[in-house]
């Protein structure tokens, strides 16, 4: 099965609610809320997160590329690693 944004979306979920909510309840929040603004991760966090990303989904992640479009959301995070997995197809 290819991997695309609905398959995607809950493994970032599921993580995110595991490792930086401590949720046993899942990830309580909109796939646009934004990691930053509302809290759930930190800049440190973002490291963690793009090692997750890195080791899951198989994909590098230039220096370039952490930006806000592309890691401050599940939506955004989601598409980040929807289009990498495309380029590297």
């Amino acid at each position: 099965m290819a991997l695309d944004v609905h398959s995607i979306t809950p493994e970032i979920q599921d993580y995110i609610a595991k490792n930086f909510l401590f949720s046993d309840q899942g990830f309580q929040y909109g796939d646009d809320a934004s990691f930053l603004e509302e809290g759930i991760i930190d800049s440190l966090g973002i490291i963690e997160l793009v090692s997750f990303v890195e080791k899951k989904f198989g994909v590098s992640v230039a220096d370039h590329e952490l930006l806000p479009t592309n890691f401050d959301s599940v939506a955004k995070l989601s598409a980040f690693i929807t289009r990498k997995l495309a380029e590297a197809s």
